[in-house]
């Protein structure tokens, strides 16, 4: 019973859905989210008030001026991606408290959350 309450335990302090994550931004909690995918596809369409680091991007440098004190969430296209957990991990390694978004963009826009960009979808 120990392992599975602590599977559990991990997974939430892991992983986030949209639902808690538009909760926790509603109630102004210093969170970043992060889309891990390319410029293009953030171009495309994106998570309101995100911001672009390509997973692939992630350096020292190049996430110097972020704040460690905020929890960063990272998200991509959706279970279909990984670079969710590329940048989750990147981010991790760097320093960072991070979560990825169970389900990214599309269970984002599943649940009925708004996007930005040249698809928008309100």
């Amino acid at each position: 019973m120990n392992d599975q309450i602590k599977h559990y335990r991990d997974k939430l302090e892991f992983e986030i859905d949209s639902w808690d994550l538009h909760t926790a931004r509603e109630k102004g909690e210093k969170i970043v989210v992060v889309d891990a995918r390319s410029a293009a596809s953030f171009q495309q369409e994106h998570i309101p008030g995100s911001v672009n680091l390509p997973h692939r991007t992630m350096t020292k440098e190049s996430t110097g001026h972020l704040d460690k004190h905020a929890l960063y969430v990272a998200y991509c296209d959706g279970i279909g991606c990984n670079a969710s957990t590329k940048g989750a991990l990147a981010l991790a390694q760097l320093g960072f408290r991070v979560k990825e978004l169970i389900g990214g963009l599309d269970w984002w826009k599943r649940d009925g959350y708004p996007t930005e960009g040249n698809v928008v979808r309100r």
